[in-house]
């Protein structure tokens, strides 16, 4: 049996081949933590982010209406196009570059297709779970700043939220981090609090520890997080409670 966790000193990595896998033939999924059929009483989460789901899903196909409650629930596009509808009026086609999160609070439905009948669309879909049980529904969506040669670690979204930044109901601070080769970013974690990387694209070493598309890790007790890309590379840093 693989490992589902590689623990060093105040870092656990977890691969992305030790994930649990669903093949429903329109769709394939990777989940990081348990979800639906794959249960892990150790794959429960990190503090509260519930869910990471990398998700590929055949060409016109998709998740037809179904209802959420009571969680904050963040889709990041990777690759084609994501088509979006919902119970509270809102239709909108998701790109590589936007990002969106849905408050599902006292009760939402929606779908979720694939906007190409030619092309596959690659996604993460997040879940964490809010401060408040019974909030009103929200929706958000923009597109994400451009990285460029002096910035590379972006705030996405936040408990205050502001223009183009998310507004989570939830001590949680999203980042999305974008380096060239050989490039390098640092990110401070303040005491008591933890943060989970999810590697999206190309390769690094984070705090010297090798990670590759769709690898994790959750740091604890690490006051400086330092990656230095061994490719050019893509990631998303939530740091929390």
């Amino acid at each position: 049996m693989k490992n589902s966790f590689k623990k060093t000193e105040g870092v656990r990595l977890r691969p992305a081949a030790a994930r649990g896998h669903a093949d429903h033939g329109w769709l394939k999924s990777d989940h990081t933590f348990s979800f639906a059929d794959y249960y892990d009483p150790s794959q429960m989460g990190f503090r509260t982010l519930r869910v990471i789901n990398e998700d590929r899903v055949a060409p016109g196909q998709g998740f037809g209406m179904h209802p959420h409650r009571d969680m904050e629930i963040l889709t990041y596009v990777v690759e084609g196009a994501l088509a979006h509808k919902d119970s509270m009026g809102h239709q909108s086609t998701i790109k590589p570059g936007d990002v969106q999160k849905i408050t599902a609070g006292q009760g939402i439905e929606h779908s979720e297709f694939n906007a190409s009948k030619k092309e596959p669309v690659h996604l993460l879909q997040i879940w964490i779970v809010p401060s408040k049980k019974g909030l009103p529904p929200s929706y958000q969506e923009f597109s994400l700043a451009t990285p460029d040669a002096k910035h590379s670690l972006f705030l996405v979204g936040s408990p205050q939220g502001d223009k183009n930044i998310l507004q989570f109901n939830q001590d949680v601070y999203v980042y999305r981090g974008v380096l060239k080769k050989n490039a390098q970013c640092s990110h401070v974690l303040q005491a008591g609090r933890g943060v989970w990387v999810q590697l999206v694209k190309g390769s690094c070493a984070l705090n010297g520890h090798p990670l590759s598309a769709g690898d994790g890790a959750a740091l604890e007790n690490q006051p400086d997080l330092m990656f230095k890309a061994a490719t050019d590379c893509e990631f998303l840093l939530f740091d929390m409670v």
